[in-house]
């Protein structure tokens, strides 16, 4: 079991815990023989992803296994849960940086705005969420949201076996990613809280301004993000300097969404007879076919919009990689972390092939 963390927290993880789960919505209704072949359906698909991955990523754990990782099927409350321990393991240590800036650790009250808060994101979130390979628990761990699958496949029409099988694809290629580069997921964490600790500098200064100046910089940017004119509803109170971190971290999920995604859709046919016919009406759902303008002004605030453009700007960058040097040529990504992508060149592939192999 891993032990509580005893550094100053700037946020109370186990109320963010509990306030996630209870407020996530429980999902689509089956028979219990239902869920019980979705379960084990989902687990059989993740087993039978492995040898595909590996096949046509051409990548191997950087410990010469073939095992990837754990795989738990869970329900939404469970995913909400399980990310309020992912989001505590990567913030660790910032709460005595903060309690530094402000002289004196976060009060409870203020760790219990911050947990709930993250609880009713978490919560939104886990309705939206089909799979997700998680770095950061122990050896790590590959999570199938099985009421989300269930009410996906249902919505778009498509052969339950090979939607499942499809998930696991992707889910499989995140987990061979940190498999591969066991470095990766401490670079993507150390860069992470360098972010957040020059943020938390940033909202010191904030929280010392006049009342009416906190709502004004609170409400232009809120306004901005549903423009369009920011990512996120954070974007607007970056420093030119966080923005620029921001971007390269970003950079680096747009490469692993987009991997992912070429590598889910490569393994073809022959494994996934309906591939093509999944790959349409998923990205017709990305789209936001069906959305309402609720959806639409949620998304925007949780910045999912720039999510969805991760895995196209990725998608592009390793397509375009391989085109110039080949999928061996592409998996030089992987060898360390100066080989990552910048902002620039997930914008500029041919800058990176220029970069790495010369």
């Amino acid at each position: 079991m891993t032990q509580a963390s005893t550094a100053p927290q700037v946020v109370d993880w186990s109320a963010a815990a509990q306030i996630a789960g209870r407020l996530a919505a429980p999902g689509p209704q089956a028979p219990r023989d239902e869920l019980d072949s979705l379960v084990s359906g989902l687990r059989s698909a993740a087993g039978d992803a492995v040898g595909h991955v590996l096949e046509t990523t051409r990548m191997l754990p950087a410990d010469g296994g073939l095992g990837l990782s754990p795989v738990v099927v869970v329900d939404r409350a469970s995913w909400a849960r399980a990310n309020t321990q992912s989001m505590a393991a990567m913030t660790d240590g910032i709460g005595a940086v903060v309690a530094e800036i402000s002289k004196g650790a976060t009060s409870p009250g203020a760790q219990m705005a911050g947990a709930a808060e993250i609880g009713a994101v978490l919560a939104l979130l886990s309705g939206r969420v089909l799979g997700q390979f998680d770095p950061y628990s122990g050896p790590g761990r590959l999570l199938l949201v099985a009421p989300n699958v269930l009410q996906a496949e249902a919505a778009l029409r498509v052969p339950a076996r090979d939607f499942r099988l499809w998930v696991c694809l992707h889910e499989q290629t995140h987990a061979l990613q940190f498999a591969a580069a066991p470095w990766l997921a401490g670079h993507l964490s150390g860069r992470t809280q360098g972010l957040v600790t020059g943020m938390a500098r940033t909202s010191a200064e904030l929280a010392k301004a006049r009342f009416d100046k906190k709502i004004i910089t609170i409400g232009r940017n809120v306004l901005a993000t549903l423009r369009g004119e920011n990512g996120t509803i954070i974007d607007g109170m970056l420093t030119h300097e966080q923005k620029d971190e921001l971007a390269d971290i970003t950079a680096v999920m747009a490469l692993l969404e987009g991997h992912a995604d070429v590598m889910m859709d490569a393994v073809g046919p022959r494994v996934v007879p309906s591939v093509r016919r999944i790959r349409a009406r998923f990205e017709r759902r990305r789209d936001g076919e069906g959305r309402t303008t609720f959806d639409v002004v949620v998304q925007k605030l949780l910045g999912m919009d720039a999510k969805l453009a991760q895995y196209r700007d990725g998608a592009v960058f390793v397509r375009a990689v391989e085109r110039a040097v080949g999928r061996d040529g592409l998996n030089a990504v992987w060898a360390a972390p100066e080989n990552l992508p910048t902002a620039r060149e997930i914008a500029d592939p041919r800058a990176w092939v220029r970069r790495v192999h010369g």
